[in-house]
């Protein structure tokens, strides 16, 4: 059974930085991850993508603050620096093959809760 779990979130002032984790178990091997966002009446959205060699593509809206990283096989990070209100939202991965991560299909976790306030 795959099983994704996100941590990191958290409340944070305008300017500040957090950094978001996502490990995911019961894969057989090291699968593309992607990073959304579902900010209160709005649509789910995709963040970042990063691939099985560690390359990740941004969202315009946050390109230049957010880095995506890989650690073990199934281990992502999400580094979002200069956070800005309009960030605040449930962040959540995904994984599986590429063409559903992209999609938002796959496999998900629970998410965590990211709040950029003053």
């Amino acid at each position: 059974q795959v099983r994704l779990v996100e941590s990191g979130g958290g409340l944070v002032q305008p300017g500040g930085s957090l950094r978001l984790s996502c490990t995911a178990s019961g894969l057989f091997s090291a699968n593309p991850m992607g990073w959304y966002r579902q900010a209160p009446g709005k649509q789910r959205e995709l963040v970042a993508v990063i691939a099985i060699g560690g390359t990740t593509t941004y969202a315009d809206s946050v390109r230049g603050r957010f880095t995506g990283s890989r650690g073990s096989a199934n281990t992502v990070y999400l580094q979002m620096n200069n956070l800005k209100p309009e960030d605040t939202a449930v962040y959540y991965c995904n994984t599986g093959v590429w063409g559903d991560v992209v999609a938002g299909r796959g496999y998900w976790g629970q998410g965590t809760q990211v709040t950029v306030s003053s």
